[in-house]
């Protein structure tokens, strides 16, 4: 069967330099090579799961212009389903300006455009296709009532879902109670605990767990993998080893396997362990879209582990 994944989110155009170094506060730095590429979290990690083999309905708002007009061009290429994406009349398609670092490091600035008028309604103009998918996906680029309207809509209709709380900011408590798996990185489950940051993370899962009520969270560890809160119960998922060029987009290939392996029935282990390889695979080449991996590339490096 194939697996069914819808995702609520962001649609970008990346702008990237790479540069030897990232510049200070008030310093200019000369670049290198300059891409132009398809991003945005709601849209990276539909892709990711698209080209891992799922059968991907995505929902966003793009300007009426040549980025949102070229964004569906590739989605479509892709194999995403693309009946549910809006084009806005006013507001122009969001934009990323990306720098990143010799050792993959980077910095972004976004201006979200047309991502900050996706609605409530248009969400519910889809729920015929939520009702059927296996697993809704969602972050956090979009207006939050329009997150909630998503995950209370899966919720409703017993879709599993999956919430990718970047980039980090407060969501209510009694949303947060019907998120089926959460996948914070480090700094994101800081602030769902109302924290700037943490130095001694070992409790990080469990207070998180508790505080949210949801039962079973992933926090995503780059080079060092990915700790499980399952049931009560908590793990370690190795990381795989590769030299990163650009890891802008990591974290969506990571959340999109994440997607394909549940609807596929793995379990939270395997799943967690696909999505740690196909992160990983990501980090090795530049670009959001560009960087994410075939179903062929991770099958490849889950080999080597």
């Amino acid at each position: 069967m194939v697996p069914k994944v819808f995702v609520v989110g962001s649609a970008n155009t990346d702008f990237i330099v790479q540069v030897p170094q990232l510049p200070s506060k008030g310093e200019t730095v000369l670049g290198g090579v300059f891409h132009i590429a398809r991003g945005g979290k709601g849209a990276n990690q539909a892709v990711a799961a698209a080209r891992l083999g799922g059968d991907v309905t995505l929902v966003a708002r793009l300007g009426q212009d040549s980025f949102g007009a070229e964004a569906i061009v590739g989605y479509r290429k892709e194999g995403i389903k693309t009946d549910f994406i809006a084009r806005d009349p006013v507001t122009p398609s969001g934009v990323a300006l990306i720098l990143v670092g010799s050792t993959g490091e980077n910095m972004i600035a976004v201006a979200p455009g047309a991502n900050e008028q996706l609605s409530p309604q248009d969400v519910l103009k889809a729920e015929r296709a939520i009702k059927e998918a296996s697993c809704l996906l969602v972050q956090l680029e979009i207006p939050i009532e329009t997150v909630i309207a998503a995950i209370e809509l899966a919720s409703r209709h017993n879709v599993r879902v999956i919430l990718n709380p970047a980039p980090a900011r407060d969501v209510p408590p009694d949303i947060l109670k019907r998120v089926d798996i959460l996948t914070p990185n480090e700094k994101e489950a800081a602030v769902l605990l109302g924290e700037p940051s943490r130095q001694d993370s070992d409790s990080l899962l469990s207070d998180l767990a508790r505080k949210t009520g949801v039962k079973e969270i992933v926090i995503t560890l780059g080079e060092k993998g990915a700790k499980i809160y399952s049931h009560g119960e908590e793990s370690h998922v190795p990381a795989f080893n590769v030299v990163p060029v650009d890891t802008t987009a990591c974290g969506d290939a990571f959340n999109g396997a994440l997607a394909v392996a549940l609807a596929r029935g793995q379990s939270l282990v395997q799943a967690v362990l696909y999505g740690n390889a196909a992160g990983a695979t990501a980090a090795t080449r530049v670009g959001a879209q560009p960087s994410l991996p075939t179903a062929e590339e991770v099958d490849h490096l889950m080999v080597s582990l």
